[in-house]
Parts: C-alpha cells; sequence; structure tokens
C-alpha cells in the first residue's frame, strides 16, 4: 500500500508479487535493510566467482589442473571465506546487539497473543492503564482501500518520535510479534516476558502479522501499529480514558 506523507511514497504494506522489503519507519528497520543489500551484493560477487570457475574448470582442461591437489589454491580458498565471513559477522553482531538494546522508553506496551487476536494493554499512562482486544476485520466488513487480512477494529496508537517498548508474552501457545516496517520480530512465549523497542520517524499505518505457526487460525490474527504526532496521541489516549 501506498502512503502519501510529505509529498512522498511510502510501501508501508506488502503488495503482490513484491521482491523488496516495505520502506523502513525506524532506525533499526534501516540498518537491516542496509545490512540485507550488503550481504547480497557480498553473496552476488561470491556466485559470479564461483559459477566463473566452475565454466573454466569445466571447458578448459588445462585450467582444471590447477584446482586439485595445489596448496596455493587450498590455502586462497580458505582464507578469502574466512575474510568474508569476518566482514559479515562484525556488523551482524552489532545490529544483533543494537537490537536488544532497550534505551529509556518513553512508553512500554504489553502485547499478548491469543489463539487468535491480539491484547494490549498501555500500563504507564497516568494511574489508569488502557487495555483492549485487537481482532483481524473479516472481509466481508472491509472498506474500500482497506488491505484484506490486515486490517484490524483496535489499532495500536503511537507517537512518533518516541521510543517505545513492547513487552510481549502468550496466553496460550506460542506466537510472534513481528512489524517489518519498524524492525521487530519476537516471539510471545507463555509464562516467559520478552521485549523489543521501536522509534517511529514519520507517521504512517504499519502492518505485521504473526510469524509462528499458532493453530488453523494463524494467518488471521494482524498487528497495526499506527504511528501518530504527539497531539492526536494525547487526544486518542484521553478518548480511550473516557470509553474505559
Amino acid at each position: 500500500m501506498l502512503v502519501f506523507n510529505n509529498m512522498n511514497f511510502y510501501k508501508d504494506a506488502s503488495e503482490f508479487s513484491q521482491l523488496s522489503f516495505p520502506d523502513s519507519a525506524s532506525p533499526i528497520g534501516e540498518q537491516l535493510i542496509f545490512f540485507h543489500d550488503d550481504i547480497m551484493f557480498i553473496l552476488l560477487l561470491i556466485t559470479m566467482l564461483v559459477g566463473w570457475m566452475l565454466l573454466s574448470a569445466i571447458y578448459n582442461k588445462h585450467y582444471y589442473k590447477y584446482l586439485v591437489e595445489g596448496t596455493f589454491i587450498e590455502i586462497v580458498w580458505t582464507t578469502i571465506p574466512a575474510i568474508i565471513l569476518l566482514f559479515i559477522a562484525f556488523p551482524s553482531l552489532q545490529l544483533l546487539y543494537s537490537m536488544d538494546e532497550v534505551i529509556d522508553p518513553s512508553l512500554t506496551i504489553k502485547a499478548v497473543g491469543h489463539q487468535w487476536y491480539w491484547s494490549y494493554e498501555y500500563s504507564d499512562i497516568d494511574e489508569e492503564s488502557i487495555e483492549f482486544d485487537s481482532y483481524m476485520i473479516p472481509s466481508s466488513d472491509l472498506e474500500e482501500g482497506d488491505l484484506r487480512l490486515l486490517e484490524v477494529d483496535n489499532r495500536v496508537i503511537v507517537p512518533v518520535n518516541t521510543q517505545v517498548r513492547v513487552v510481549i508474552t502468550g496466553a496460550d501457545v506460542i506466537h510472534s510479534f513481528a512489524v517489518p516496517s519498524l524492525g521487530v520480530k519476537a516471539d510471545a512465549i507463555p509464562g516467559r516476558l520478552n521485549q523489543v523497542s521501536f522509534l517511529a520517524k514519520r507517521p504512517g499505518t504499519y502492518y505485521g502479522q504473526c510469524s509462528e505457526i499458532c493453530g488453523s487460525d494463524h494467518s488471521f490474527m494482524p498487528i497495526v501499529i499506527e504511528a501518530v504526532s504527539q497531539e492526536k496521541f494525547v487526544s486518542w489516549v484521553e478518548m480511550k480514558q473516557e470509553e474505559m
């Protein structure tokens, strides 16, 4: 789905036959896409080199003798892959540790996976917490422009440019909380708390789904996070508190 925002078009949801990732809306998501692109470039070079060596060995009999029983070639194809793995490992570890880092969150949301819906709790807003369930909207109730199997009746509302922590668990079986545009994914395990954090850099609606096979309706428990301005978020909190 294309979202018109600040004179730019963003792909915040997957499309049919899409090959690339959704557009990132968080710093971690951007780093994940950059890391993926770097690795794909390295893989392309390796594939071309290995393919050229194989074809040369097949069609050039004189070239084949340099690929077997040679100390030099053994050293080369042991040393070069080790160096490549080091170049991949260091940024990978750095990214993994940055994804696990939770830096002074201004807002904490508890997400609980059920068969087959999500429930959310804003526990650190004033004295009264906000709790609600989020169910997928059936195809028969969708309005024009809605995304099939991705729309929910109650969205998670978060303010932009705010560090948000999501504490994740499961109520029955193992689920998985994943929102690709924000670069977050963690298992929701009964009896255990996992946490992820993100910062939405721009307003928008970001879609995710349960990424762990959890039963017959596994594909019918989507996640929708809407990032809004600080003023709209405060208005939404006041509205929810009045409803409760």
